[in-house]
């Protein structure tokens, strides 16, 4: 632990202890908690270190006086210094932790009724609970009743804190009485896989008569949860709820004999919340449900008790609670043939009544798994006299759900968020191949259209329910999302043509809101970016997405025009076959004709009034033209004006995000280009490299910091292309480890050949590389800043390392050296400076090395640098020298540290607390108290 918060740390608990002092802020408790629990975990006995906590908390709770968060605070800090055996047995010896926890005391005070003091006292109680002697004083003081009481506190955060501490208190005690026999279940696993309770540690001190303390806990628990499950009046639903979350939490983590037990308890209160029919605690009944079976899956054959009681679920007679408990089923991936058959069947009944089509032919396997359910049903009929319904029964009273217009849209949006996974599952599952869902899928959009075509409008009974979906966005939404995941599943290639049809039906429907469009473009691309072969796409298919397209790009709502944009983009990355007998190309020539189509539409929107579509438009752009760049293809005179087009957006567009995308155009160009292209031949690219200087250049003086950090990216590029095969030079994100570890020699040799460095450092000097770093170093946004110091020292490493020694550097690099860059009067430029000549003026001071030849100027002031930039000798400076004379590994020591590094330590923390009780107690000084962000 740090010396000065030790040091601290008295005053700070004389100040909190202190009847009516003030805080820097509401968290400030929070924040010591948090740090105390670091130093827990680190393993720091918490008396030891700080030996003033005891007379704090000693304090603290005689003052009940105090305010309730420092009190509940205490009650907190309390469990952690307890943590230990040595430090519970101090705390006990000196009476304070009977009163700390004794209820009463509280009761007296009247402080009870506030939930803070009750949350502290069940997170003190559960933090302290590491070890037997904790347990045994939970046990012996007879804290289980209250506990059980503030299950079902009024305040939500109570009861989930008291929910919390009655699992760990039953695992606890299930640990403690399982050891023995080498510390070894009778399943033969491991005892104390609790996941953070007391199993971890050892109970060699466990006696018979403490044991069995330990058992009447979990009987009274147990007890507890079987009284309390059954709601005796609607106003119990929330005790009844909470019980079941206690429930499902422990069932997921007891063992045997105590999971065969609980099980046992509540059987019984499960059955009669079955029949009770609480749709309010379906999903709460699933989960208990589902954690016993898959715990029980996972050691043995399943048990009959839980599942008939999974077989009720899924056979109940409400379709909305029928439909919940079958999707929880299946999102839980449990590998059980009947039941996930079962599932299926009913999350696929809705679709099959509102579609008319025949989903759900029972065939071989899923016959027997109905013979199998309707068994399980009559031994729970027989057993709780609940009536069993037939298939015909449950479609009936499913179509009467649907007849509402609510639970119809609720109920097959529920069915067709599960369709895509029920396609991946086995066949023997699946009761219709998965191309029969995508045509449900297909049907559904078109009656939501209000398309009468659909096989529903001539089926007796189901036109009614049809007309329910009709206009309805939100299945819309639903269905697409459903659509464009049946896209995997096996088989469903042959409906390319039809789902292709009924997309561009969608974008056509000036009905259409902008989110089913965007849908249905993304759907669109998703399939022909699966189903490649595009022979079964049309001339007509063709022509229709063309004019669906040109229309929306002029839709006057700008979310569909960037919905357009973005399709276009989209299109062009995905590779596509037209013919059996054609090679591949991608989708947008396929569908669209390529460039010639495209191309005068994405120009077309760089001059859109809303920034988001200008920034997507220069997005397809770069995905459109990078087959070409790709290929090499001469550069046409529209491509150039293209780039002037991004380069006076770059220039005068008021918004970050067009901006942020023309720098991402250029990255994307400049990764596109073969090896070492642009670096050995700049002519070769007569267009991209002045380019690329101007981005450089306005990208590194943008306002935005995510523009900067791109333009830092295309700067790396450069690097990358001009020192790849250099060796020393670290491709990547350089200096991983921190920045005075000792690096091998090996990584900083050089090429023998200096003049290639000096030809390549030329290169990225005139390109701007070397300013746009310089300019980033010195940048008051730290991301920049962090990324422009990295870069530096990666071509500091390439052209000057400092594993030379000065005089060597002097001789072997006197080639290097001479490679010089400007130093203009900008801002940037300044701070460079001031940066050269205070580390030359250091250097003076230490009599070392003069760096006065570092800038070539007079005068380096305010003066000099004026007179240099208006009379237009702008100063330049030695690359190399400027590289070793910048400090860079300290500088990214600094930037690699946030400023969590200074503001948010525990010193600056236990200081704002004293400085705000400083300023508390002289109320005459006016001066501000700031307290450091956490």
């Amino acid at each position: 632990m740090d010396r000065e918060c030790v040091s601290l740390l008295p005053r700070v608990c004389e100040v909190l202890a202190a009847s009516g002092s003030s805080l820097p802020d509401d968290t400030s408790l929070e924040k010591l908690l948090d740090w105390f629990t670091g130093l827990t975990k680190a393993g720091t006995s918490l008396l030891e270190s700080c030996p003033c906590l005891l007379e704090f908390i000693s304090t603290v709770v005689h003052n009940t006086a105090l305010d309730p968060s420092i009190l509940s605070f205490t009650l907190r800090l309390t469990g952690f210094v307890a943590v230990t055996e040595v430090a519970f047995k101090v705390l006990q010896e000196s009476s304070v932790l009977d009163l700390v926890f004794n209820l009463q005391h509280w009761q007296e005070a009247g402080l009870w009724e506030d939930p803070c003091i009750r949350i502290g006292w069940i997170q003190g109680l559960r933090t302290m609970m590491q070890h037997p002697k904790a347990l045994s004083f939970f046990v012996q003081a007879d804290f289980l009743q209250p506990l059980l009481q503030l299950q079902t506190d009024k305040s939500l955060f109570v009861a989930s804190a008291a929910n919390q501490m009655l699992a760990h208190v039953l695992l606890s005690c299930q640990s403690v009485s399982s050891v023995g026999s080498n510390d070894v279940d009778e399943e033969g696993e491991d005892v104390g896989r609790s996941g953070g309770s007391i199993a971890d540690l050892e109970y060699s001190a466990v006696t018979v008569e403490t044991n069995q303390d330990y058992a009447a806990v979990v009987t009274a628990i147990s007890e507890c949860l079987k009284k309390s499950l059954v709601p005796r009046e609607n106003t119990q639903l929330h005790q009844s709820l909470q019980i079941l979350k206690l429930l499902a939490l422990l069932l997921a983590q007891t063992r045997p004999p105590l999971w065969e037990k609980l099980l046992q308890m509540v059987a019984d209160s499960v059955d009669e919340l079955l029949v009770a029919g609480y749709s309010q605690l379906i999903l709460p009944l699933m989960d208990v449900i589902l954690a016993a079976y898959s715990c029980d899956v996972n050691r043995r054959a399943p048990d009959q008790r839980v599942s008939r009681l999974l077989s009720f679920m899924l056979n109940i007679r409400k379709p909305a609670d029928l439909i919940q408990a079958a999707a929880a089923f299946l999102r839980r991936g449990l590998h059980d043939l009947v039941h996930t058959a079962q599932s299926a069947r009913v999350l696929l009944l809705p679709l099959d009544i509102i579609t008319g089509l025949n989903l759900l032919t029972t065939t071989g396997n899923t016959h027997t798994c109905t013979h199998f359910y309707k068994v399980c049903c009559v031994k729970f009929m027989q057993l709780r006299m609940v009536s069993v319904h037939s298939a015909d029964e449950q479609r009936f009273l499913m179509m009467e759900q649907l007849k509402n217009k609510t639970s119809c849209i609720s109920l097959i949006c529920v069915c067709l968020t599960n369709t895509p996974q029920m396609t991946l599952m086995a066949a023997d599952c699946l009761p219709c191949p998965p191309v029969l869902i995508v045509t449900a899928v297909l049907s559904l959009l078109k009656l939501c259209s209000g398309d009468s075509s659909s096989p529903s409008s001539s089926s007796s009974g189901c036109r009614e329910v049809s007309r329910n979906v009709i206009g309805s966005s939100k299945v819309q939404k639903c269905a697409l999302d459903a659509l464009t995941a049946l896209s995997g599943s096996p088989g469903v290639e042959v409906k390319l043509a039809e789902v292709f049809t009924l997309l561009v039906q969608c974008l056509d429907n000036p009905d259409s809101d902008p989110t089913v469009l965007q849908k249905s473009f993304q759907a669109l691309v998703q399939w022909m970016s699966v189903c490649s072969d595009l022979s079964s796409i049309t001339d007509q298919h063709r022509q229709d997405l063309l004019q669906v397209v040109r229309k929306r790009s002029c839709d006057i709502r700008w979310e569909v025009r960037d919905s357009t944009v973005e399709f276009l983009g989209r299109l062009a990355g995905v590779r596509v076959i037209q013919t059996t007998a054609e090679e591949a190309s991608d989708a947008s020539v396929a569908v669209l004709g390529g460039c010639c189509f495209t191309t005068p539409l994405l120009r077309a929107a760089l001059q859109d009034t809303e920034s988001y579509v200008r920034a997507s438009a220069i997005s397809a752009l770069a995905q459109t033209l990078a087959a070409s760049w790709q290929q090499g293809a001469a550069l046409t005179q529209e491509q150039t004006e293209i780039v002037n087009q991004l380069l006076e957006v770059l220039s005068w567009d008021t918004e970050g995000f067009a901006r942020r995308a023309v720098v991402r155009y250029f990255i994307a160009w400049l990764s596109s280009m073969s090896s070492h292209s642009c670096v050995q031949s700049p002519a070769s690219s007569s267009l991209l490299m002045p380019s690329v200087r101007s981005v450089l250049s306005r990208g590194s003086a943008d306002l935005d910091w995510e523009v900067k950090v791109h333009t830092l990216e295309l700067a790396e590029l450069l690097l990358d292309e001009a020192f790849s095969g250099q060796r020393g030079y670290t491709k990547g994100n350089p200096t991983q480890t921190h920045p005075y570890a000792v690096i091998p020699n090996t990584l900083h040799t050089r090429t023998h050949n200096e003049e290639d460095v000096v030809g390549v450092l030329n290169s990225l000097v005139q390109w701007g590389v070397v300013s746009a770093l310089l300019s980033g170093l010195v940048d008051c946004d730290r991301p920049v800043a962090l990324r422009a110091c990295r870069l530096l020292i990666t071509l500091r490493e390439v052209v000057c390392p400092l594993s030379l020694g000065a005089l060597d550097a002097t001789a072997a690099m006197a080639t290097v050296a001479r490679v010089t860059c400007e130093l203009p009067g900008c801002g940037w430029a300044r701070e460079i400076r001031k940066m050269l000549v205070m580390k030359a003026k250091d250097a003076n001071a230490e009599g070392g090395v003069s760096g006065g030849e570092v800038v070539n100027c007079d005068d380096c002031g305010e003066a000099g640098q004026e007179a240099a930039s208006v009379g237009g000798q702008t100063p330049c400076v030695s690359v190399c020298e400027v590289l070793r004379s910048l400090d860079l590994d300290e500088r990214l020591d600094v930037l690699t540290r946030s400023s969590d590094h200074v503001h948010n330590s525990p010193l600056s923390l236990l200081q704002d607390i004293l400085t705000a009780s400083s300023a508390r107690s002289q109320p005459d000084t006016q001066q501000e108290v700031i307290a450091d962000c956490y």
